[in-house]
């Protein structure tokens, strides 16, 4: 039988919860009280120890699994999705009347790691993962391993940065050419290796996917430490030394898990960093993406294409048409009509190759690639400081 920590309210009468209690199909061993107080006569008797603290029920009682027998207006929807993130992130499932809570399932790992997990899609998570990979490689040996909804049908290991010939064949061959691999080998240029994943839980696990096997291939080439690299708000399937988040909402779903299980969240939003400094005893740091071009464009009439606000006005280009609809594929071939630019700037997404470098290659443009640098004070040291037990340093 498993030992079952309860979640009550005084919203109920107190025979009922007693009653409901002895219903379970398992040991129930305490519970904690979430409030209320509309239908307490005091002196109510649960049959088992009430205690006022989530995180001193979880230690004491040890249990198997929470099960929520409470309810609005106690506990609201977001509050209880915070109260099932916190249990989350002890190891332990949450359930309820019409729902139950998994946490996510991380295999064993034998190389010094860490990981970089999102909150959702384009918050700037493979910007920051080869930020860490390329300031760890400066005196590490460091493979990335990333997952992407595009990745490859077994893991692709990629020794050398591949070029734009070399992204455009793929784009031809029918591959995803700006997978989140293919970007990380391009611009961080270190050893990485390509997986794919499909389907994502609310606390981040994944459906059907090859990481495992990309994880054990990074470790047969035996580096000082591996960087798993997320994909949206899904999180590598691999148990790391330490987690890196980041994160546009902290307070959404589970998201709070997410906070729960990372050991420094970044954000582009003070609001949200607020928000995370709140959730846990962690650092937080904001900081701001600015594109940096792989080669200079020397003043020429550049047309710029991302996925995002990322400001221009620091190129040393003739900016002449700035595009944010890399992500939107009807848009951006109905801008690129009649666009003439001497170089075309794009970053590694989305349309990128079979859109953006093909009207550059039919209109003899230079296509550079935009690397989306991490700007934020204090960030190296508080990577550093992460740095795994076992890697050069």
């Amino acid at each position: 039988m498993a030992r079952v920590l309860a979640v009550i309210d005084g919203e109920h009468y107190g025979p009922v919860v007693r009653d409901a209690l002895a219903t379970l199909e398992h040991e129930v061993v305490a519970a904690v009280f979430a409030g209320g107080t509309e239908k307490l006569r005091g002196g109510e008797d649960y049959g088992v120890p009430v205690l006022d603290e989530l995180d001193r029920a979880l230690a004491e009682y040890e249990p198997d699994l929470v099960v929520d027998l409470s309810d609005e207006p106690v506990l609201s929807p977001r509050a209880r999705l915070l109260l099932a993130s916190r249990v989350l992130a002890y190891g332990i499932p949450y359930e309820g009347p019409d729902f139950r809570f998994e946490p996510p399932a991380f295999a064993p790992f034998p190389v010094p790691s860490l990981a970089v997990i999102g909150t959702g899609k384009r918050v700037g998570k493979t910007a920051v993962t080869g930020h860490l990979a390329r300031l760890l490689a400066r005196d590490r040996d460091v493979v990335v391993v990333a997952m992407g909804r595009g990745g490859p049908p077994e893991p692709e290991l990629m020794e050398t940065p591949p070029g734009i010939d070399e992204l455009v064949a793929l784009s031809r061959a029918g591959r995803h050419a700006a997978s989140d691999y293919l970007e990380t080998a391009a611009l961080a240029r270190v050893v990485t290796i390509g997986c794919r994943r499909c389907g994502g839980g609310l606390a981040g696990a994944t459906g059907p996917s090859n990481v495992l096997a990309g994880a054990e291939l990074a470790a047969s080439r035996n580096p000082d430490v591996v960087v798993f690299d997320g994909s949206g708000a899904a999180i590598p399937p691999v148990a790391v030394g330490a987690r890196v988040l980041v994160a546009h909402d902290v307070a959404a779903g589970l998201n709070p898990y997410r906070v729960l299980v990372s050991h420094l969240v970044l954000t582009m939003d003070e609001d949200v960093a607020a928000a995370a400094r709140a959730l846990a005893d962690i650092p937080v740091l904001r900081f701001d993406l600015r594109l940096r071009p792989a080669e200079p464009l020397a003043g020429r009439r550049t047309a710029v294409f991302t996925t995002g606000p990322a400001p221009v006005d620091h190129l040393d280009a003739e900016v002449v048409h700035v595009s944010r609809n890399l992500a939107r594929r009807d848009a951006l071939h109905a801008e690129l009509q009649g666009l003439e630019a001497d170089v075309f700037l794009v970053e590694v997404k989305a349309a990128a190759i079979d859109v953006v470098a093909e009207a550059a290659l039919e209109r003899g443009a230079r296509l550079v690639l935009a690397d989306n640098e991490v700007v934020a004070d204090g960030l190296d040291e508080a990577l550093l400081a992460l740095a795994p037990a076992g890697a050069k340093v």
